[in-house]
């Protein structure tokens, strides 16, 4: 089966449509799919759902479809970095599910090994639970919630093989792993792509049969979101 393709337009060529779910990988801007999400966006399709920990920032990560307004609903955990996000958001623009990070993280774990929905404790008593069933275990109540199954997922890897097995690079495997395994179809943008064989075994992250379609993204520069500086003292 190919899995590599020439760049990002080509291996999404087929999967993008209008109003599609997708689940996109990262934490920040740290361990984001760059490339496939710049061809996201020339590809001019809209209403989409995003399913991702944060929205990016401002004209960075998928802070550049909010920009081009082609995200109709995020589902994420942590919003705050981003200004046209809470634009958007306050004028009714852009609809949103907040989701705590670890119910969200565990949504698409779910929904990647086929687990429609499970109970947690997180969220019981806020905002988070309206709406959703309540049921009592050992006495303490928890909250149903779904697992997450998107269209298309996509994801930052390290290093991968011919074959499609992927390995993540410290912090940045974040919510790679269970974005990657949500998706019905994932496609993967590594730095790094070696021969069959090359890799140990016991040290891949993500298993071949999980990706689809693969590209070679690199060079890559590092993006810094919030730089802090101060003046030297004097001697």
């Amino acid at each position: 089966m190919k899995k590599i393709y020439p760049d990002a337009a080509a291996a999404l060529e087929g999967l993008l449509s209008d109003g599609i779910t997708i689940c996109a990988g990262g934490f920040g801007l740290c361990g984001i799919p760059e490339r496939l999400i710049d061809a996201i966006r020339d590809s001019g399709v809209k209403d989409l759902t995003f399913v991702s920990n944060n929205a990016g920032i401002d004209n960075e990560g998928l802070g550049k479809l909010l920009r081009t307004r082609q995200i109709r609903k995020m589902i994420s955990s942590y919003v705050g970095e981003n200004k046209e996000f809470e634009r958007q958001y306050l004028a009714g623009e852009l609809e949103v599910e907040f989701c705590p990070q670890g119910t969200l993280a565990e949504r698409c774990r779910a929904g990647g090994a086929g687990i429609p929905g499970f109970y947690t404790k997180t969220g019981v008593g806020t905002i988070v639970a309206e709406g959703k069933e309540h049921k009592d275990f050992d006495g303490e109540t928890y909250i149903l919630e779904r697992g997450i199954r998107a269209d298309l997922s996509i994801v930052k890897g390290w290093r991968a093989d011919e074959a499609g097995n992927l390995q993540f690079r410290k912090t940045t495997r974040n919510f790679n792993l269970p974005m990657a395994t949500a998706g019905r179809i994932c496609v993967a943008e590594v730095e790094e792509i070696v021969p069959v064989g090359s890799l140990d075994p016991d040290c891949i992250h993500l298993p071949s049969i999980y990706v689809k379609r693969m590209i070679l993204g690199a060079p890559y520069d590092k993006k810094i979101e919030f730089r802090t500086t101060r003046q030297r003292e004097a001697a």
